[in-house]
């Protein structure tokens, strides 16, 4: 696949009026969500996800991505300013970021992280341009068999997204199968568990259960921790000097290029990049004795790896259907409510799509470039927001967002239930993350291992002789055993550096 000509023809459709506008409002709420504390983008393409329905499918897919880059940029606000790391991968960029506001310099420390970003998010969507299609087109000679060992291998992703135990992410992601066999059988065409009832005839909404477990559970942790009003750092001028820009150039190739390779590997989140970029930095770096007390060079590495990993992400994402963060997974939930089904044959029956998605990807870092340095003062307004404003308005979105998928009130209760469930979770440190990853590739997994079972015959052994299959499923071993050690070493990197116990990253 020719990937140059088709960028173009990208570049061509996202470059109308409604794609623009598209992806500079995703930028906008994106950054907006991720100055917000408490408020991230898996919960911000939640709430939205029913809110597109009324718009084209790429434009929809444009926006929910421009949240997510955006939040992901956003979130360096209040690490800087507020020393409030929003995100687990916000961590790194607190120990300099804040020191640094202390010092009068928040401003160029903002920029620094701006422009870590936007050079982190170009190269990840140069990556995404080369490396996913080729990516596809081997993955285009997978049968249901080989279909088997990549979504075993997408479940591993769910020790890289939670970081907890296993035995509570099987658990999650036991139920999280069990409540999508609620409904109609693909296979066999019969109800099953819905106990005579005809609201659960149709199964439970996704959308609805999306934004129990994180809009709904955001307001109802919020209302028990509430943050008092927190005085932030000064800004001052807010675009960094020659000299920032030259001790930070080096700082910015290595951590996206960190983030860029690890972020290629499913379940290997962007704390853990942004931890290792931050470190390999310091440990090189001829001012080691700054670091933790104002290096500039401590916000552009882990800010590069951040948004490289981000990026990096659509690339398991579009062409093997496998999310490696939770927004990413929110993500493939809204590809499958507009019949975009991630994988292999995504670029194949869907190009125009996919190629003008990726286009509208490098407008929308330019637009967070372009719009957000200029704004820094905004956004530092907005990160004193009280919680007894912003949390009605998140409320009533959730609730309106439920019930307009399939306008009915069941899908309103289900999203209340689910909300309920997941402070449940939270406050007991059970992860939702696998329970959400298993509801959605539960009936992708049942009707490839139905369709497996006919091709053998029944007998398990004759995949022994798919080659493919047994590479994937080793990879799938080593993926899960190198995502328990990175993600164990990250967790001890957390509460070292900012005294949470170990369940932070749960």
């Amino acid at each position: 696949m020719n990937s140059i000509p088709m960028l173009l023809d990208g570049f061509a459709h996202a470059l109308t009026l409604m794609n623009l506008l598209m992806a500079a409002i995703g930028v906008l709420i994106g950054t907006f969500v991720g100055v917000l504390p408490g408020l991230g983008p898996t919960s911000s393409i939640a709430i939205l996800l029913p809110v597109t329905a009324v718009l084209d499918p790429t434009q929809a897919i444009i926006m929910l991505a421009g949240i997510y880059y955006g939040a992901m940029y956003g979130g360096s606000t209040t690490a800087i300013l507020l020393n409030i790391p929003g995100e687990v991968s916000s961590v790194p960029t607190c120990l300099d970021g804040y020191p640094l506001a202390r010092q009068g310099r928040g401003g160029p420390a903002l920029g620094i992280a701006a422009v870590a970003s936007f050079a982190a998010g170009v190269l990840g969507i140069v990556g995404l341009v080369f490396f996913a299609p080729a990516l596809a087109d081997q993955a285009l000679r997978f049968g249901p068999p080989e279909m088997i060992a990549i979504l075993l291998l997408a479940l591993t992703v769910m020790m890289g997204l939670t970081g907890g135990s296993f035995v509570k992410s099987a658990v999650m992601g036991l139920a999280g199968i069990g409540i999508s066999l609620i409904g109609l059988g693909p296979s066999s065409g019969m109800y099953r568990f819905t106990f005579g009832s005809g609201s659960l005839a149709g199964g439970l909404d996704m959308v609805s259960i999306l934004i129990g477990l994180f809009a709904i559970t955001e307001v109802l942790k919020g209302m028990l921790d509430r943050q008092t009003a927190v005085s932030g750092g000064q800004i001052g001028s807010v675009y960094p000097s020659r000299k920032d820009l030259a001790q930070s150039a080096p700082a910015m190739a290595a951590g996206g290029l960190i983030g860029f390779v690890l972020g290629l590997l499913p379940g290997c989140s962007a704390a853990v990049t942004s931890f290792l970029s931050y470190d390999l930095v310091k440990k090189f770096s001829r001012r080691k004795k700054l670091f933790g007390k104002g290096a500039i060079e401590g916000v552009a590495a882990p800010e590069a790896a951040n948004n490289a990993t981000s990026s990096a992400g659509f690339i398991p994402l579009f062409a093997l259907g496998i999310p490696s963060s939770p927004p990413l997974a929110v993500l493939l939930a809204g590809l499958m409510i507009y019949g975009l089904a991630p994988g292999p044959l995504l670029f194949e029956q869907k190009g125009s799509f996919v190629w003008t998605v990726i286009a509208s990807m490098f407008i929308g870092n330019v637009m967070l470039l372009v719009l957000n340095l200029p704004l820094v003062g905004l956004w530092a307004k907005l990160t004193r927001v009280p919680f007894g404003v912003m949390a009605p308005i998140i409320l009533l979105l959730s609730m309106v967002g439920a019930y307009s998928v399939r306008n009915n009130l069941f899908d309103v209760q289900v999203a209340v239930a689910f909300g309920v469930i997941g402070y449940f979770l939270h406050r007991y440190k059970w992860p939702v993350m696998p329970f959400i990853l298993c509801y959605i590739l539960g009936p992708l997994m049942e009707q490839s291992f139905m369709q497996t079972m006919t091709i053998t015959g029944g007998d398990p052994s004759v995949l022994l002789h798919h080659p493919i299959f047994l590479i994937l499923m080793a990879a799938t071993l080593v993926l899960l055993l190198l995502s328990l050690i990175m993600v164990r070493r990250t967790k001890r990197r957390v509460q070292e550096e900012v005294g949470e116990p170990a369940g932070i990253l749960d």
